[in-house]
C-alpha cells in the first residue's frame, strides 16, 4: 500500500526558515482486529457485530482447517474460520469489493462500494469463500455495457445457485430498450436476430484478435452488423431486449479463442475461465450486484 507523506508547516525565524517533515502515515496492519483505511473487513455477526478480520488484499479462498483465515478481534466467533461464517462487511478499500459464494472468484456475488458497511445478502450470508478488490480507476462492468449507473449485474459467472446447470457469462440489466454498448472491440463473427414474440435467441459475437477472446452478447436486439465488420469498444451494438429470455437483460460471455456462439450445458462443469481478472485488466470491475 502506498504511504502518504505529510509536510509540516514552515516556522520562520530571524536566522531563516526551518522546514520540518511529519513522519510517514502508517499503512494498515492486516489481521490485527482493527478495521483500518485500506482494508476489507468481515464480521461474524450481522450489523458489523461480533469478531472481525481485517484484510488488505483480495483472497480467492479463505481456506479451511488449521490454515484458514480466522476472525481475530474479541467477540462472538473469535478464532473461527471466516469461510462460510461471515454475516456482514465493511469496505474501507478505495474500490468496490466483491464477496464470492465459491472459491476462485466464482459463484454468486455481493458487491460493496467503498466506505460502505453492509449485511451480506441472503445468498452470501454465512456462505462465502473469498473476495476480490477491484481497481479504483476502473469503470463498473455494468456501466460499460449500458453507460448508465442505473444498470446492475443480475447473475454472475457460475451464479446459478438453485437451478441445474451453469452460467457461463455475466447478466446485466437496466431497462427494456436501453442502449447496449460493446465492452471490447473486435470483429463480428456472428449475428442472429431473435424475436421477443417467438422467444427466439439473438446473438452477437465479437472476436478480439488482440486478446484471442470472443465476447458474445445474448438476448439484445442487435444492430444490423455483418460478419467481418469491425466494432470498437464503447460503440453501440443494440438495445436491451428479451430475445430468448423470460426477462429483458444482456448476457455477456467471454470465451477463449475465435467463437461464434455462447456455451450452454445442463452439467456443472464450467468451460469458460472465470472472467474477473480479464475484465479488471480491460478497465472494468466485473462485479457490482
Amino acid at each position: 500500500m502506498k504511504k502518504t507523506i505529510a509536510s509540516a508547516g514552515v516556522a520562520a525565524a530571524l536566522a531563516g526558515a526551518v522546514v520540518a517533515s511529519a513522519p510517514a502515515a502508517q499503512a494498515a496492519t492486516a489481521r490485527n482486529g482493527v478495521c483500518e483505511t485500506g482494508e476489507f473487513c468481515l464480521y461474524y455477526n450481522s450489523g458489523n457485530g461480533g469478531s472481525l478480520v481485517d484484510l488488505a488484499n483480495s483472497q480467492s479462498d479463505y481456506g479451511t482447517g488449521s490454515g484458514c483465515v480466522t476472525f481475530v478481534s474479541a467477540g462472538n466467533g473469535q478464532g473461527q474460520c471466516v469461510k462460510n461464517n461471515a454475516a456482514s462487511v465493511w469496505n474501507r478499500e478505495a474500490a468496490v469489493a466483491t464477496v464470492f459464494y465459491r472459491s476462485g472468484y466464482s459463484g454468486a456475488i455481493d458487491s460493496v462500494d467503498p466506505g460502505v458497511k453492509a449485511d451480506l445478502r441472503p445468498e452470501l450470508k454465512n456462505e462465502n469463500a473469498g473476495h476480490i478488490v477491484g481497481f479504483a480507476t476502473n469503470d463498473a462492468f455494468e456501466y460499460g455495457v449500458y453507460h448508465s449507473s442505473g444498470a446492475r449485474v443480475t447473475a454472475w459467472f457460475d451464479g446459478y445457485l438453485n437451478t441445474p446447470g451453469r452460467h457461463e457469462g455475466i447478466d446485466v440489466a437496466y431497462q427494456s430498450g436501453a442502449d447496449v454498448f460493446a465492452v471490447l472491440g473486435g470483429t463480428v463473427t456472428r449475428v442472429t436476430e431473435g424475436s421477443d414474440a417467438t422467444d427466439a435467441l439473438s446473438t452477437l459475437a465479437v472476436y478480439s484478435a488482440t486478446y484471442d477472446k470472443t465476447v458474445i452478447y445474448l438476448h439484445l436486439n442487435p444492430l444490423g452488423f455483418a460478419v467481418g465488420q469491425s466494432i470498437s469498444k464503447g460503440q453501440k451494438i443494440g438495445d436491451e431486449a428479451a430475445r430468448g429470455a423470460p426477462a429483458t437483460h444482456t448476457h455477456v460471455e467471454m470465451r477463449p479463442g475465435r467463437q461464434t456462439a455462447a456455451t450452454f450445458s445442463s452439467d456443472t462443469t464450467l468451460v469458460n475461465p472465470v472472467p474477473t481478472q480479464f475484465w479488471m485488466d480491460r478497465g472494468y470491475n466485473a462485479c457490482c450486484q
